[in-house]
């Protein structure tokens, strides 16, 4: 499985008031709309600036810290990046994205600049950056999260190979 994207580069400890603010928490439900105001505090007009499904978001240490809103992870994901790249992150922030099937990979992103165009074998655990024909490696996925992510989450993985039944008393 590939992605391919130009990068979006943010710093460390990115917490999820970052990502979607809280004032909109409770007032926009849908995804769509919400995802408009990606990143608006840190980075206003960010939305705008995304190429759906060519768009990679690169950070430091500790990407999706903070609450556990489950919207962060959703409006990057319906705001069409294919993939989130950082040293770490959030242990709650990183079980919420592949339960929604966005793809997280943890590396080294020292040498991974905005507006660099990136290469990502996910199979292989390497990224190549086309701007400077750097490759750097990261641990690959298991095949859990690449189903994940082709799936887009755990409800459809659940529905594809559940063996079991849940019945009512």
């Amino acid at each position: 499985m590939k992605l391919a994207g130009r990068v979006f580069r943010f710093g460390d400890d990115i917490n999820t008031d970052f990502i979607i603010s809280g004032r909109y928490k409770f007032a926009i439900t849908d995804m769509k709309q919400l995802s408009q105001y990606l990143f608006e505090d840190i980075r206003p007009g960010f939305y705008k600036e995304i190429i759906p499904k060519k768009s990679i978001i690169v950070a430091g240490e500790n990407f999706g810290m903070g609450s556990s809103r489950e919207q962060a992870p959703l409006v990057i994901k319906e705001a069409g990046i294919n993939c989130v790249i950082a040293k770490s992150f959030a242990r709650i922030f990183y079980r919420n994205s592949f339960n929604i099937g966005l793809c997280l990979l943890e590396a080294d992103t020292d040498k991974i600049a905005e507006g660099d165009s990136l290469e990502i074998n996910l199979r292989q655990g390497i990224i190549i950056n086309k701007s400077n024909e750097l490759t750097i490696n990261f641990h690959s996925l298991d095949n859990f999260r690449l189903d994940l992510i082709k799936m887009g989450g755990i409800v459809s993985y659940l529905n594809r190979y559940k063996s079991f039944k849940i019945e009512s008393d």
